[in-house]
């Protein structure tokens, strides 16, 4: 059965309620301190929103007879068949009577440094009205391995709790406990109870989240666990993505003569126009821009609301059909749009900060879009590219209180692994920043989360009411031809502080002559025990968005951590200066 804990769940008990039958659950883990008043009524709002009261939960410190006579009581009233509470070793002499319980068990959930004192306790009791708790985050935050559960019984677990996470504060995915291990054993017992989500998903959608994450958990664990069965629906596979098809912009006639002017400096050029709409596209190497200045429609909407922005991103994947139906499963609702007279019907669905995530595929039309809806653009002469190849990662800015929507989103639907967050210290503040990437890193993405509006980021998101894609960042095979023609074609780069590189050289030991060549074009530098990483901005444009231009050498991983607070620097300098100019 699926199980949610209301402590993992925002809002009064009703509202409570309602939102774990809306996300799906089967299941609900009540809170004793949260059942206040008619406890029958509280049964019969369960009853008629079609969900069980799996457990009854007492509060840690609430251990004596009197209190747990009448919790028990309780239990009945609601109809939970279980009554969980926290036991440390000094409290096991003082359990009730259990031949008086009858039809309602007692659940222990160890502390984790008396776990193996409780296990014996149930052991050696062997009674049908005492059991188990095992949490998780209890069993696996001291670094433990799951297999060390293997010895005990199913028939005296009566209740599982997933958390993730050192504390056990975040949904399953979110942290790195090996929780698809813990379920391994736990399925091997032969326990078949609920299985409850006990961890605080946080996010603007938390009763969503925990849903999703917990569906995503049993579903990896169904596929490889023959005896699995934990009543979760079927999903399609988690889905490869492949690499990112198109950006595409909302702009009007001013933004977008900005955008086309920046595009040309990096030698994009206009390929093909929509035929039917105001609509174009920009291209150089595997890289597609689009430049939307139609009124109506999704662009023209988001436009009229948030200004220019990307308002779309289409992401290659293995099949567009299968990548629909895992979301739609995993609680993300398609998005329907009106379709021209030729135009290809786009599977999508909603995206960060109200923008669209399109699918193309090969398996049918899609990938011939270009093709269909779009006619070649006459040029008066050939444009010689800059050297940028494909699309190396994209940035995505949002509230912090979003990014675990957004990870989960992402690590659940598609193939994708994350790295651990990273704190990037912005001059108004800290930004926390969470890249994930697909296997092969063809598409990669950084989640950067803000607090408040003082940051750069932050900034950003209050520009856009909300969430949105702040940076793109290009490949190249050689940073300094790329830089070089960008020169001649007049592109404005984010000037970087001389300091940075005297410090860059004493760092890493660099040639002189070699950091004055990065000087001399304001590349940033980085490297790790694989390769190096070298780096050019875009000033930015749109109330801070802005181009990057990467080059990754033998192997290296990262994004240039150690350069975002001097991006960060003289993206605020520049900012504030263009303000006091204005004024």
């Amino acid at each position: 059965m699926l199980c949610v804990s209301t402590e993992s769940v925002s809002g009064n008990l009703e509202q409570k309620l309602e939102a774990i039958a809306a996300a799906g659950f089967h299941g609900v883990e009540l809170s004793v301190s949260e059942v206040i008043g008619d406890a029958t009524q509280v049964a019969k709002q369960c009853d008629a929103l079609g969900i069980k009261i799996c457990t009854l939960s007492i509060a840690q410190g609430a251990f004596n007879q009197d209190a747990i006579a009448g919790h028990v009581r309780l239990a009945r009233e609601l109809g939970a068949p279980v009554l969980t509470l926290d036991i440390t070793a000094d409290q096991m002499s003082d359990l009730p009577d259990l031949d008086a319980l009858r039809d309602v068990k007692l659940a222990l959930r160890p502390a984790p440094f008396c776990e193996a004192e409780v296990v014996a306790l149930v052991q050696e009791c062997d009674h049908p009205c005492l059991g188990l708790v095992l949490n998780s985050a209890y069993v696996l935050s001291n670094g433990s391995r799951p297999a060390r559960l293997r010895h005990i019984l199913g028939c005296h677990i009566f209740h599982i709790q997933l958390a993730d996470g050192n504390k056990g504060d975040l949904v399953p995915g979110l942290g790195i406990l090996n929780l698809q291990g813990f379920l391994r054993v736990i399925v091997r017992s032969g326990y078949v109870g609920p299985i409850c989500v006990s961890g605080a998903a946080n996010g603007s959608n938390d009763t969503g989240n925990a849903y999703r994450a917990f569906l995503n958990l049993l579903d990896e664990v169904s596929k490889t666990e023959p005896h699995a069965n934990f009543g979760n629906p079927f999903l399609a596979p988690r889905v490869p993505a492949t690499g990112i098809e198109f950006i595409e912009f909302c702009v009007d006639t001013k933004s977008a003569q900005k955008l086309t002017h920046l595009l040309s400096t990096m030698a994009f050029r206009k390929e093909r126009s929509h035929v039917s709409k105001d609509v174009s596209l920009w291209r150089q190497g595997a890289v597609n821009i689009v430049i939307n200045q139609d009124h109506d429609g999704h662009a023209g909407q988001l436009f009229k609301k948030h200004g220019p922005m990307v308002c779309d991103m289409g992401l290659r994947v293995q099949n567009a059909d299968e990548t629909v139906a895992r979301a739609n499963a995993l609680g993300t609702k398609t998005v329907s749009q009106d379709v021209g007279l030729g135009e290809l019907k786009i599977p999508a669905i909603r995206g960060v900060g109200g923008s669209l995530l399109h699918f193309i595929d090969e398996q049918s039309d899609l990938h011939r879009v270009w093709d269909i809806e779009f006619e070649p653009t006459k040029r008066a002469r050939a444009t010689p590219p800059a050297g940028l190849r494909r699309i190396d990662h994209i940035a995505q800015t949002m509230k912090f209180d979003e990014m675990q929507d957004w990870l989960l989103y992402y690590i659940s639907t598609f193939e994708m692994e994350k790295s651990p967050v990273v704190n990037v210290n912005d001059p108004s503040g800290v930004v926390l920043s969470q890249a994930i990437e697909s296997p092969e890193g063809e598409v990669r993405l950084n989640l950067n989360g803000a607090h408040g509006q003082d940051s750069f980021a932050g900034s950003f998101v209050a520009d856009k009411l909300g969430a949105g894609l702040q940076h793109l960042a290009f490949a190249t095979d050689d940073i300094f031809e790329t830089s070089a023609v960008l020169d001649v074609n007049g592109f404005t780069r984010l000037s970087v502080p001389a300091s940075y590189y005297a410090e860059t050289q004493e760092q890493f030991d660099l040639d002189k002559s070699f950091v004055a060549d990065l000087k001399s074009h304001n590349i940033l530098y980085d490297q790790d025990a694989a390769g190096v990483y070298f780096q050019l901005y875009s000033e930015t444009l749109f109330d801070g968005f802005f181009f990057e231009i990467v080059q990754r050498r033998n192997g290296y991983a990262g994004y240039g951590a150690r350069n975002v607070p001097v991006r960060l620097a003289a993206q605020t300098e520049l900012k504030y200066t263009t303000e006091r100019a204005s004024t």
